[in-house]
């Protein structure tokens, strides 16, 4: 309960007032009512003291409970704060892991795309270089170096284990060359092949262009090359892989 002293303080005055009025007039008809009156607002001020200081103390029991929840709530507060700077660095250390990750990868898939494209450069480069020599090669007049493609081959065919060149002797064979074989020439390298097989061999003849120059032996478990596309093929790989 609260005390509205100006209340209070304009019934002091009406009863001075009053009594003045009837001490006045009245005194003595009404000094009897007056004394009662006087002793109940004593008794009222006696009251509204002791509802003052039930008062004052439940307002120290509620500033000590505002206390008490004040603290908390600062305790909480803090601990938000503390969280929340956490999960900020943890965050930030998160998108700092992603912007690696992501340059990584960034920088690797910029590797790839260069390395793949040297690689196909180097690849046009070899097929052009290739290309190329197959032209340049291909307006030699291949006549007079037959003869050494053919001992080359035959020297291939001399490396293979005897018991090889024997199983492949008693096979058909196909020899392919890059322009047509004269009488002669089909002669020779039946010949030839004939001593690099310590035997005669069953041979017939092909043409194939693309050779430009040279010869391949066509048997039904094993080719022997010795010709020129074989070798600019073989010069385009190596090339490729460098």
């Amino acid at each position: 309960m609260t005390i509205d002293w100006w209340t209070l303080g304009l019934e002091a005055i009406n009863v001075a007032v009053l009594v003045w009025l009837l001490q006045r007039f009245f005194w003595k008809p009404v000094s009897a009512m007056l004394d009662a009156r006087r002793a109940e607002a004593m008794d009222d001020l006696n009251r509204a003291a002791a509802k003052r200081v039930e008062a004052d103390k439940v307002l120290a029991s509620v500033n000590q409970e505002r206390s008490g929840i004040e603290r908390e709530r600062e305790s909480i507060l803090a601990k938000a704060a503390v969280e929340a700077e956490r999960e900020r660095s943890r965050r930030i250390e998160g998108v700092a892991k992603e912007i690696d990750v992501l340059r990584s990868a960034h920088q690797e898939a910029a590797a790839k795309e260069k390395a793949e494209a040297t690689k196909v450069m180097q690849d046009q480069a070899a097929s052009l270089a290739v290309d190329i020599a197959a032209r340049l090669l291909a307006r030699i007049d291949t006549d007079s170096i037959e003869s050494g493609f053919l001992d080359a081959l035959r020297k291939q065919i001399m490396s293979l284990p005897s018991t090889r060149r024997q199983a492949l002797a008693g096979q058909p064979m196909k020899l392919i060359s890059a322009s047509a074989l004269t009488n002669p020439e089909q002669s020779q390298c039946r010949r030839i092949l004939g001593s690099a097989f310590e035997t005669e061999v069953d041979l017939t003849f092909a043409i194939d262009p693309k050779l430009i120059a040279g010869f391949l032996l066509d048997t039904p478990n094993v080719v022997i090359a010795n010709n020129w596309r074989d070798d600019l093929n073989r010069i385009r790989a190596e090339l490729k892989n460098d």
